[in-house]
């Protein structure tokens, strides 16, 4: 006798509703997935963009400084040292630093490794040129123009100081100070600001004590008095080199190298401060637009 019996394809009607279910559920779960990152990679993009706005923002100073630099008329004498020359080549390279600045802030949206490591190199460029303005420890050095070391050196050079102190006789500052100080009784003078040439150039250093007659006029003591001075070290060689005439004065005392290099050393260090912390805050900005730009990569692809 033949039994016909039928094979179920399905021996539990319920494993295909739990497979459906499961299928269903990982799905959704993709998707969740799929959505919390490209919510992320939607907020990443706006950080990324609040980022270059801010670096953009912060790299203006530097074009400002550039331009002011071209168009700053140069201090006097100067020019004796070529330090203009100096001055037109920091602000070209400023220009250049703006440039590729920005230029790297554009290129992170395609090339992200390469805009950074350029505007790397050139902004530890400009802040290593700082620290040597300021004259800091083991960053300068006297064959590197417009620092302190420089300065002394090219100062501390007879031929350079000969055309130097030519040069500041020849612009008067001495005869504008006697100007300005005609009806000037002592104690008034005592209380005028100089600056670092007039009071080291054009009236003898405090420490000689002389009696003032007018600003460019002084009268020394007896020698008694200066050899007493000289005893409690309050004496030094500038009160001998002192001469009332008006084309000497003390022009070659050491208080008048010393008040040149004060006027050019108070100007260069201010550049150096302002080539250190600029670029610091832009090193600071590319590095955190960076790491913004290659994690919103990294969530892209995954």
């Amino acid at each position: 006798m033949a039994h016909n019996t039928k094979l179920n394809p399905n021996p539990n009607p319920n494993s295909n509703r739990i497979e459906t279910l499961a299928i269903t559920l990982t799905e959704e779960e993709t998707k969740a997935n799929k959505s919390v990152s490209k919510f992320k990679s939607i907020k990443i993009k706006d950080v990324a963009w609040l980022i270059s706005i801010v670096t953009i923002i912060l790299s203006l100073p530097i074009l400002a400084s550039a331009v002011s630099l071209l168009y700053m008329q140069d201090y006097d004498c100067e020019k004796l040292l070529s330090l203009p020359k100096v001055q037109t080549g920091i602000a070209v390279g400023l220009l250049f630093v703006f440039l590729i600045s920005n230029g790297a802030v554009y290129a992170s949206r395609k090339i992200p490794v390469p805009g950074f490591f350029i505007a790397m190199v050139s902004l530890l460029f400009i802040f290593t040129m700082g620290l040597a303005l300021v004259g800091s420890d083991k960053m300068e050095s006297k064959r590197v123009m417009a620092t302190p070391r420089w300065f002394k050196d090219k100062v501390g050079d007879e031929y350079y100081w000969t055309n130097i102190k030519s040069c500041i006789y020849s612009k008067g500052f001495c005869d504008d100070l006697a100007y300005r100080s005609v009806n000037v009784k002592a104690y008034q003078f005592s209380l005028k600001k100089l600056s670092s040439i007039e009071d080291g150039c054009c009236k003898p250093p405090d420490s000689c004590r002389m009696e003032y007659t007018n600003a460019t006029y002084w009268t020394k003591g007896d020698n008694r008095i200066f050899e007493e001075r000289s005893h409690n070290k309050i004496y030094n060689g500038d009160c001998e080199i002192w001469n009332n005439s008006r084309n000497m004065l003390c022009y070659e005392c050491e208080s008048c190298r010393q008040g040149f290099v004060h006027i050019l050393e108070t100007k260069w260090k201010k550049l150096g401060v302002f080539l250190i912390v600029m670029p610091l805050f832009l090193i600071i900005a590319h590095i955190l637009l960076f790491i913004v730009v290659m994690w919103k990569r990294y969530l892209t692809q995954s």
